[in-house]
C-alpha cells in the first residue's frame, strides 16, 4: 500500500509541473497544438506512462467556468452572477451572448485538450511501435480515449454541432466537416467500445499503477450517457448492467460523507478528478478552483479559511422538492442555507414550519452568513473548513471533483427498464430502492418512469447539469419554466461562440445555413 500511496503523490506532483506548464489563457486565439513534450527517446519503454499522466493533467484542469456553464440552466440550480457575470446570469434565464468569454472558453479549452489528448495517444503508439509492451501501450490509450469522450460529451451538451477529430492536428478544425450532435454521441458510443476491452476491469482506487485512473467501467459509464441522450435505452441498460454486475461499486454509506475527504476515491466512485494539498500547508499544491460555488459571507469553524463568490445556488425549487419528500441528508449534503434562505422558504405557508435540523450553521460548524448574490449555496461543493489541511485557506482546497458516482448508474439502469429495455441481475425497483435506502427513505414497488426521474433528480441534483438534459431529451420542459425562468425548444443549445465563427470557416458556413 505504501508504494502505491507514494506513486499516487508522485504522479500528482507531476500533474502539478504539466497543468502549470500548459495553462493558457489567450481566449482570443485559435485551438492550437500544445504538446506536451520536448524531444523523447520512444525507445525508453519505461517513459511511456508520461503521456498518460500527460493526459490526465490536461483532463483536471478544467477551467472553473466549465462546470458552471453546464449546469446553470437546469431547475436546480439558480446563477449567482449579478454585477461581474451578468452573461452568465442571463444563460440561466436562457438569454444569451454569443461573444460571452464563458462560451468562448468551454469550447476552446475543451477542443484544446482534446488535442492534447490525441497527442499523447499518439505518442504512447510510438513507444509501442518502438518495442514497448503493447497491451499496456494500449491500456493508456483506451484510458485517454475514455477523457477524450468525456470532454467531448460535455461539449456536445452545450452545442447543437461540433467536430469529430481524428488527431492533433489542429488544422483540423479548419477542414473538417460540422457533425451533428447525434453524430458525436454515436461516435462517443463507438470509441468506448473500442476502449472496453483494452482497460483494467478494476475498482479505480484498487489501480496498482495509477491509484483513481480510468477503467473499463468509466467506459461504460460514459457510454451509457451518450446513449441515453440518443434514446438508445437498451444500449443504456447493457453498460449499466455490466457495471452493476462487476461487483467493483457501492454506495457510500454516508451520503453527506461521500462529498467530502472521506469520499476521495471511495467505492462508489466511478469517474472522479483528483486533487491535493499533498499533506503539506504549504508548497506544491494541485486544486480545481472551487470557490464559484462557495457562500460569499460565512464564519468558518477554522478562522482563516477563504469564502467563496456565491455564483451558484440551489433553486428554492429544489429545496422545496426536497422538503416534500422528507428528505434530511440530502438535502442537508445538496444546500447550504443562510437566514435570509431559511425567511425566504418559510414565506410559503406551507413551509412555514421547518425541520428543526435546517439551519445556517453546517454540522461541521461553518456558519453561512447572509451575501448579497444568493440565498443559499451548493453544500456538494463544499469541503468543511475543518476538513481544510492546516496551512491552506483556499475555499474547497484538497477536495476532489467527483465526476461519475454508481447512484447515477443505478439511475440511469432504472430509467432504462421503465422505458422499455431489458436488464439482468437487479430489477428497477432494486436499483431505485439501493439510492433510497441510503437516503432513509421507504422502498417503491412497481417503480414508475416518473419516481425514477423525481430520485435523480433528488440524488443529482446540482451535479454536471444532469437535471437540465433529462427534462430536454424527454420533453419536459414544463419543469424548467419556474419563477421568472421561461425555456423554449429554440434556447435548447448555446449559440456558437462569435470568435470561433470568425475563425472556423466549416463552422462559419454551417451557422450560415442554419
Amino acid at each position: 500500500m505504501k508504494n502505491i500511496k507514494n506513486f499516487t503523490k508522485y504522479f500528482l506532483v507531476i500533474l502539478v509541473a504539466m497543468v502549470a506548464i500548459n495553462c493558457d489563457s489567450k481566449l482570443d486565439d485559435p485551438v492550437e497544438n500544445l504538446s506536451l513534450s520536448a524531444e523523447e527517446d520512444f525507445t525508453q519503454s519505461s517513459n511511456m506512462i508520461s503521456p498518460l499522466i500527460g493526459a490526465y493533467a490536461q483532463f483536471y484542469s478544467r477551467g472553473w467556468e466549465e462546470s458552471l456553464l453546464i449546469s446553470v440552466r437546469g431547475d436546480d440550480v439558480n446563477h449567482g452572477g449579478l454585477g461581474d457575470q451578468q452573461p452568465f446570469a442571463d444563460t440561466d434565464f436562457y438569454n444569451y451572448d454569443k461573444d460571452y468569454w464563458m462560451y468562448n472558453s468551454v469550447w476552446q479549452n475543451g477542443y484544446r485538450d482534446i488535442f492534447d489528448l490525441h497527442n499523447a495517444m499518439e505518442r504512447i503508439e510510438k513507444y509501442k511501435d518502438a518495442g514497448a509492451d503493447a497491451a499496456l501501450a494500449n491500456q493508456y490509450v483506451a484510458e485517454v480515449k475514455v477523457l477524450r469522450a468525456h470532454l467531448l460529451f460535455e461539449i456536445s451538451r452545450l452545442w447543437s454541432a461540433m467536430f469529430i477529430t481524428t488527431s492533433s492536428d489542429a488544422s483540423e478544425l479548419y477542414q473538417a466537416n460540422v457533425s451533428s450532435r447525434d453524430e458525436v454521441l454515436q461516435h462517443i458510443s463507438d470509441q468506448m467500445d473500442e476502449a472496453i476491452p483494452n482497460l483494467l476491469d478494476e475498482h479505480p482506487a484498487n489501480r496498482a499503477d495509477v491509484t483513481g485512473g480510468v477503467t473499463k467501467h468509466a467506459a461504460l459509464a460514459i457510454k451509457a450517457r451518450a446513449n441515453l441522450e440518443l434514446k438508445n435505452y437498451q444500449a443504456v441498460a447493457e453498460a449499466t448492467g455490466q457495471i452493476i454486475s462487476s461487483n467493483k461499486f457501492s454506495l457510500f454509506p454516508d451520503f453527506y460523507e461521500e462529498f467530502k475527504t472521506a469520499g476521495k476515491l471511495s467505492q462508489e466512485n466511478i469517474l472522479e478528478m483528483q486533487y491535493s494539498d499533498f499533506g503539506q500547508g504549504s508548497g506544491p499544491s494541485e486544486n480545481h478552483l472551487w470557490a464559484p460555488y462557495g457562500p460569499q459571507g460565512w464564519t468558518p469553524a477554522v478562522t482563516g479559511a477563504s469564502a467563496g463568490w456565491g455564483f451558484y445556488e440551489p433553486s428554492l425549487k429544489f429545496i422545496k422538492f426536497m422538503l416534500d419528500r422528507n428528505e434530511t441528508v440530502r438535502l442537508e449534503t445538496s444546500v447550504l442555507f443562510t437566514d435570509r434562505g431559511i425567511a425566504k422558504i418559510k414565506e410559503d405557508p406551507d413551509y412555514a414550519t421547518l425541520p428543526s435540523w435546517i439551519s445556517n450553521t453546517t454540522r461541521d460548524g461553518d456558519v453561512i452568513n447572509d451575501y448579497a448574490r444568493a440565498m443559499f449555496a451548493s453544500g456538494k461543493h463544499y469541503l468543511p473548513s475543518n476538513e481544510l489541511i492546516a496551512g491552506r485557506t483556499s475555499y474547497g482546497s484538497n477536495k476532489d471533483f467527483i465526476v461519475i458516482r454508481y447512484s447515477e448508474v443505478l439511475l440511469m439502469y432504472a430509467e432504462a427498464l421503465t422505458q422499455g429495455a431489458t436488464g439482468t441481475g437487479m430489477t428497477a425497483d432494486q436499483a431505485v430502492n439501493l439510492v433510497r435506502d441510503r437516503a432513509g427513505l421507504a422502498g417503491l414497488s412497481g417503480v414508475t418512469k416518473q419516481q425514477v426521474m423525481d430520485e435523480k433528480f433528488a440524488e443529482l441534483g446540482m451535479e454536471w447539469g444532469i437535471r437540465y438534459y433529462d427534462m430536454v431529451r424527454l420533453g419536459t420542459t414544463n419543469e424548467l419554466n419556474y419563477d421568472d425562468h421561461i425555456y423554449s425548444d429554440n434556447k435548447r443549445f448555446l449559440p456558437f461562440p462569435q470568435n470561433q465563427i470568425d475563425q472556423i470557416p466549416a463552422l462559419r458556413a454551417y451557422v450560415q445555413g442554419l
